[in-house]
């Protein structure tokens, strides 16, 4: 499953001919790494929990580590890059679905190193973390990814369900295509009903959706709860946690008992 990341699993100095983040782009990664800005905050606690003092700057998002005393550079769709720049990194790590493409190519032409992940599974995501953190941060492979590794080896077992995984309301907007978030599911038993749609994250509108079973309520990117999503469904509901949902890193290593048990919890 974990072939690619298997392949790169020494601790020695990575090949320049590797250097190349998730979208294939070449990074010019210094022989020393010791300033990393993140602007992904799963990427933030990846590289916190894995090098304390690593990182000096992050977005106003990256609540984990709750003790991250870094400098901020407000937002994933509207970071400062003046502020960025003036941090002089080593590395600036971003993500192609949270971070915008003009901001990035931005810091590229400010002259800073600019890595890109892009993972749609978990084993992708696990394959990227491992490349991101050795090749790009100059780490060992931390023990929590092997924790995480081994906590998402086992296939999916009982009977599978059928869910729409909202993320969004006023307008409302789901899971759709392609996405880590439904490959999460997909390896609990949950198969998410809008996976074959033309669009990653599409407008839905509630009476026209495929025949499901459950519906998954993350509280994140909107905060909904218990009081506020779950009535508008006529199948059970599971609230879950985004942060195990939809982020990769440390938390993958919790994440699937996490949700098994709040799936189990539907009403």
């Amino acid at each position: 499953m974990l072939t690619d990341a298997d392949d790169l699993a020494g601790d020695g100095p990575a090949r320049d001919d590797l250097a190349r983040d998730d979208l294939g782009y070449p990074v010019a990664v210094p022989a020393r790494v010791e300033r990393v800005v993140s602007l992904v905050p799963s990427l933030t606690e990846s590289i916190a929990v894995s090098a304390p003092g690593l990182l000096v700057g992050a977005t106003n998002w990256c609540t984990h580590p709750g003790d991250l005393d870094v400098t901020r550079v407000r937002g994933t769709k509207n970071p400062d890059l003046e502020a960025v720049v003036r941090l002089a990194p080593d590395l600036v790590v971003a993500n192609a679905e949270e971070n915008r493409e003009p901001d990035l190519a931005a810091l590229r032409a400010a002259g800073l190193a600019v890595w890109v992940t892009a993972p749609a599974t978990v084993p992708a995501a696990l394959t990227s973390l491992d490349r991101l953190l050795r090749l790009g941060c100059r780490l060992p492979r931390p023990a929590w990814w092997e924790r995480a590794a081994e906590a998402w080896r086992e296939p999916a077992a009982g009977p599978r369900r059928r869910a729409v995984i909202p993320v969004w309301r006023r307008p409302w907007m789901a899971v759709g295509r392609d996405t880590f978030t439904g490959d999460v599911l997909a390896r609990l038993g949950v198969d998410n009903v809008l996976a074959g749609h033309g669009e990653r994250y599409p407008r839905v509108s509630l009476a026209d959706l495929p025949p499901h079973d459950l519906v998954v309520l993350p509280d994140e990117p909107y905060a909904f709860s218990r009081d506020d999503g779950p009535e508008a469904f006529a199948a059970p509901s599971a609230c879950v946690s985004g942060r195990h949902l939809t982020w990769y890193g440390p938390s993958l290593a919790q994440a699937r008992a996490v949700l098994l048990e709040q799936l189990a919890a539907a009403r």
